[in-house]
């Protein structure tokens, strides 16, 4: 058990026994929904319920790549050779497809392509 969640059982602890939210938040230096939170999570999981959870999102609506968009900019750096800003440009101008420079720079990294000599 990690320190915070130590810190968090304590909290839950001296309010069981004393039933005092205000004394515990005083004593404890937090806030009383803070408390009521981690009273909570406690009384539903147990000591499972005081440790952090994780904050990523289980699904990614916003993704702008598809495969089909990945092959597309790899096609036009081997078969043109054409840089990132020269993909951005084509990309919008041939398929109405707007991306940033950084996610064009992501997929070629991704695929270990190389730079362009001069």
């Amino acid at each position: 058990m990690d320190a915070v969640t130590k810190s968090r059982l304590n909290w839950v602890k001296l309010f069981l026994e004393s039933n005092d939210a205000g004394y515990v938040c005083r004593r404890c230096g937090i806030s009383r929904p803070t408390l009521r939170k981690w009273v909570k999570r406690y009384e539903d999981n147990g000591l499972k319920g005081l440790e952090d959870k994780i904050r990523r999102p289980h699904s990614s609506p916003g993704i702008k790549i598809t495969s089909k968009i990945e092959n597309l900019v790899l096609s036009m750096r081997s078969e043109r050779n054409l840089g990132a800003r020269r993909i951005q440009s084509e990309l919008i101008r041939l398929h109405e497809i707007r991306l940033s420079l950084a996610t064009i720079h992501k997929v070629l990294k991704k695929h270990e392509v190389k730079p362009i000599k001069k």
